[in-house]
């Protein structure tokens, strides 16, 4: 599952370092900022991870193939606002926001794939229909929705960070 030379493994590698870029992304943004260094990270690994998860085999379209249609989506809006619109007026918001329903959707999948992989986990939530996961994806929810409103609010001048 971690073994960066098979798929699975880049693709799990794509997703972590995704999730990790995604913390100073966001918090940059509930102060105002950019850090250029690190959207680059998290904008280029989000979208890699979305794109690559349509290489496992599959009958059907999966529940995973919509959150990753939907994150790269909002990728793409997200680096049209920041390098082609240059955050200029409404594409600022519009930034803000996409950057944060990002990395809502990557948690998102990582709490899911944290219950379907944790034996702990997984004891608590075998098919993921019961209170425990519903609890956790819930209180995720809340959190970015609060997060995405603060980031879309905070987020009105573009100031870069190093």
């Amino acid at each position: 599952m971690f073994d960066p030379t098979t798929f699975v493994g880049f693709h799990t590698w794509l997703s972590l370092v995704a999730i990790v870029a995604g913390f100073p992304v966001a918090a940059s943004l509930l102060k105002g900022h950019v850090r250029p260094g690190w959207t680059g990270v998290f904008l280029s690994t989000a979208f890699a991870t979305s794109a690559t998860g349509y290489g496992f085999p599959f009958n059907g379209v999966l529940p995973s193939h919509i959150v990753g249609a939907i994150s790269l989506l909002l990728v793409g809006i997200a680096g049209y606002a920041l390098y082609a619109r240059r955050l200029d007026g409404v594409w600022r918001r519009t930034y803000a926001i996409t950057v944060m329903l990002t990395f809502y959707l990557l948690l998102f999948v990582l709490v899911a794939q944290l219950f379907s992989k944790v034996p702990a986990l997984r004891a608590m939530a075998p098919t993921q229909s019961e209170p425990p996961f519903a609890i956790a994806e819930g209180l995720l929810f809340v959190a970015f929705v609060v997060l995405t409103w603060l980031a879309a609010r905070r987020f009105t001048t573009y100031r870069a960070l190093a």
